[in-house]
């Protein structure tokens, strides 16, 4: 069965740095575009960054721009986002996903991915 796993989630203080990790299984996911999303308490869930199936492009939403860093191993068919600097307001349930269909292009689009982990928790303490 495909499934996408997230982890590296915890509670930090605003100010330091934490990497989540997007590990695939049951298939892989090199050809995917891969997203990463967030869900705040009582909010929509939101576009934070995203990277083509082989890296060469990468996007990201401007409230992470500059503290963010998205990458991929496909060696290793898995996901990472590196998040530095990180504010109260970055709080959520951070979800990764997999877009195979497009997966050349950078997509914002929650409706453009396949597939989804279950998210893990980051929270930041003020």
């Amino acid at each position: 069965q495909e499934q996408l796993v997230e982890s590296g989630g915890g509670l930090v203080q605003a100010g330091g740095s934490l990497r989540l990790s997007c590990a695939a299984s049951g298939r892989t996911f090199s050809n995917a575009a891969m997203g990463w999303f967030r869900q705040a308490p009582g909010k929509e869930r939101e576009f934070v960054a995203v990277i083509t199936w082989r890296g060469a492009s990468t996007d990201y939403a401007d409230s992470v721009k500059g503290r963010f860093t998205i990458s991929r191993d496909n060696a290793k068919n898995t996901m990472y986002l590196q998040m530095n600097s990180l504010k109260p307001e970055d709080t959520a349930i951070y979800f990764c996903a997999a877009d195979q269909q497009t997966g050349w292009r950078t997509s914002r689009r929650l409706t453009e991915y396949d597939y989804w982990g279950q998210g893990t928790q980051v929270t930041v303490s003020s």
